[in-house]
């Protein structure tokens, strides 16, 4: 296919897309209303990172370039994808505004332009959004009506920060919200060329599809709590393990293995706010959305579950040092992060926190909570701790030598939610706090009853 394509957005997630598409041989155009991001892809520089995405770049400087002009993105390409931020309002639905003013700006543009062409907005919205506001303002602005000479189909993405090059390329599915089947096919058609995983093309209408993304990431969230869930349970029983018997429920086909495994709450730009903003559309229609309600009733009990786990190792005035702020590895992104979370709460109860992260140190505030300090390294970090707590499941903390924790005369406590520690290396005078895995709790219960 030698369709020429637009990208609106050229953020975490649009950069990624220009260049997947790119890299698969299609003529791409980015526009960013951001100057520093046109003037990045244009010096053939990432403006974002994300592994592997400098790496597509490199391979496919001459099919990229960005502009800040929405006419020359336009009227140069057949297909115009919307990747921009829709923001949740005070009521937790997702806002449309930064979606309207990019679909104005395309339909001025399409009032000089001949001929078909398709606009998809992957940007997540809530359901009536498309066939609403959205398609009305394409209209308006285009002065032509959505069908024979303008496709317009909702597409958004599947992907996690950290990952979105892989994710891009190889999807389980590719969800399509289509005006018609001659614009679900055009965009069907593109995708084929540009994933390497064969994926199951879900073609329907636009409300169908609106849903099912909210609906998706809400599955997921709640997948996340029940293993979180289970995770603690295991904490008060002697000799049960987290991660036996989440193998075990993820074998089941019924289940799946992905996203069962207990360790700490979900973060992040998509999970948090879509769980929320499906409760609420739930409560508009006046039906009861207690699952999701319950989800993030979990998830926000996992902060509470740790800080527990903490007071019951150091009094209050002792230092506590987080290992991870990121909400997930291989990215910087602290957006709904629970290492800050943690944080934040320690230093209300009175304690000391040194907090630190391989890659999101430079993403912090500039002002932190009271009683909280960045600490350059893991090294750092530990050194007059109390208590150690590993937040991001990073590469480098599985490398981390045991012998790091417990030098000198200071015990340490080292609290694992993800269970990567290499406790062969421990000192012996290091007490593992391995969550989810019931010893633990039960040695400690026996140390109180002895008292």
């Amino acid at each position: 296919m030698t369709a020429k394509i637009s990208v609106i957005g050229l953020g975490k997630l649009g950069a990624p897309m220009l260049a997947v598409f790119a890299h698969k041989g299609f003529e791409v155009i980015g526009l960013d209303l951001n100057p520093a991001f046109v003037d990045a892809i244009n010096a053939g520089q990432a403006p974002v990172v994300e592994p592997n995405l400098q790496e597509l770049i490199d391979s496919s400087r001459s099919r990229i370039r960005a502009t800040l002009d929405m006419r020359e993105a336009v009227l140069n390409t057949d297909v115009t994808f919307i990747i921009v931020p829709t923001p949740s309002g005070s009521d937790l639905f997702f806002r449309n505004d930064y979606v309207i003013d990019a679909l104005q700006s395309i339909g001025g543009a399409l009032r000089e332009k001949q001929g078909y062409h398709v606009v998809v907005v992957t940007s997540t919205v809530m359901p009536g959004s498309m066939d609403g506001v959205l398609r009305e303002t394409i209209e308006k602005a285009a002065g032509r009506k959505v069908g024979e000479h303008l496709g317009f189909c909702y597409n958004p993405e599947f992907i996690a920060l950290g990952s979105v090059v892989r994710d891009m390329m190889n999807p389980d599915m590719l969800l399509i919200g289509e005006s018609d089947e001659k614009a679900g096919a055009f965009l069907e058609a593109i995708y084929r060329q540009s994933t390497e995983s064969n994926p199951e093309f879900q073609r329907m209408s636009w409300v169908n599809a609106e849903l099912c993304k909210i609906a998706v990431n809400t599955y997921v969230t709640t997948k996340i709590s029940y293993a979180n869930m289970i995770a603690e349970m295991c904490d008060c029983l002697n000799g049960a393990d987290a991660d036996v018997v989440t193998a075990a429920l993820g074998a089941d086909s019924r289940i799946g293995k992905k996203y069962i495994r207990g360790a700490i709450g979900y973060g992040g730009p998509c999970f948090p706010r879509d769980n929320k903003a499906f409760a609420a559309l739930g409560r508009r229609l006046g039906i009861r959305p207690d699952i999701a309600e319950a989800t993030d009733i979990i998830n926000d009990h996992q902060t509470v579950r740790l800080q527990n786990v903490i007071q019951n190792a150091a009094a209050p005035g002792s230092r506590v040092a987080i290992l991870g702020l990121s909400y997930k590895p291989n990215t910087p992104v602290i957006e709904e992060s629970q290492g800050l979370a943690l944080a934040a709460a320690l230093s209300d109860a009175g304690y000391n926190v040194s907090v630190t992260d391989p890659e999101a140190m430079s993403s912090l505030p500039a002002e932190l909570p009271a009683r909280v300090i960045r600490a350059e390294s893991a090294e750092a970090a530990v050194k007059d701790a109390d208590v150690s707590v590993i937040m991001t499941a990073w590469a480098a903390y599985r490398e981390l030598p045991g012998s790091l924790f417990g030098k000198g005369a200071k015990a340490q406590t080292v609290i694992d939610p993800w269970r990567i520690i290499r406790t062969e290396e421990l000192d012996p005078s290091v007490r593992y706090v391995r969550l989810g895995k019931g010893d633990w709790m039960h040695v400690e219960r026996a140390g109180m009853a002895a008292e």
